[in-house]
């Protein structure tokens, strides 16, 4: 199977919807998937509560809020991107698109559409290129079947997306963005929250490895027991 590839090469263009939050208290996440899966429907839906059901085909929105989490506000950044297509034109300067937002990103949902077998094919490959870009396992990738409302018209079956996700050690949901609005904000906010375990213990492994131990005061005590027992064995 090939790496899917982006439509187009996009570029991560900030919209300054928010102020920057401080150091620390920031999330960057990345929505891949397949065209047409849903995956700007499922951004404004957890951003707005609202679901909206057409779309332009997006050339890489970048979505800046601050969104309340277990008691603090946080400063959510969610990278768009443009539907991947199976194509091998321009292959290194599509892959160079999606390496800069992989490598952006801090967490990641990997979105097909239940009913587009093809597009649950193109979470593996997307899902092994972000584990090259990031290779620690503790990166969360969230694997999220679309479209759980269309069920007479499903091509993929629940088993085979946790299947899929199993297989990956990923974790794998099915929502409804037009029918289950709180569906979406869970998947929003897990991840967030998981990306801002990472950051913690990130950042506690840096305090630990800044501190340098200090060096134990030498023990007066046992200098003077070591130096008369060298000057006694001398004078023996």
């Amino acid at each position: 199977m090939r790496l899917p590839s982006m439509s187009q090469p996009f570029l991560l263009a900030p919209i300054a919807e928010c102020p920057p939050g401080p150091p620390g208290a920031q999330v960057r996440l990345a929505v891949l998937g397949a065209r047409g899966v849903g995956k700007s429907a499922m951004i404004v839906r957890f951003l707005t509560k609202r679901f909206i059901g057409d779309y332009e085909p997006n050339t890489g929105n970048l979505y800046s809020r601050l969104v309340h989490l277990e008691g603090d506000h946080v400063a959510v950044q969610i990278q768009d991107t443009p539907g991947c297509i199976q194509v091998q034109e321009d292959f290194v300067q599509v892959l160079d698109s999606m390496s800069r937002c992989v490598k952006w990103a801090e967490g990641f949902l990997l979105v097909y559409s239940i009913t587009d077998y093809s597009s649950y094919q193109s979470v593996q490959p997307l899902y092994q290129h972000i584990r090259k870009v990031h290779p620690d396992a503790r990166t969360p990738i969230i694997i999220v079947g679309n479209k759980a409302d269309l069920l007479h018209a499903r091509q993929v079956q629940a088993k085979e997306g946790l299947q899929l996700a199993n297989d990956l050690g990923s974790l794998f949901l099915e929502i409804s963005t037009s029918d289950d609005s709180q569906g979406v904000c869970d998947v929003f906010q897990y991840l967030c929250k998981e990306v801002s375990k990472l950051q913690h213990a990130g950042s506690t492994d840096r305090r630990r490895s800044s501190i340098i131990p200090r060096p134990k005061s030498p023990n007066m005590q046992d200098l003077k027991r070591r130096f008369k027992q060298a000057l006694s064995s001398k004078v023996k």
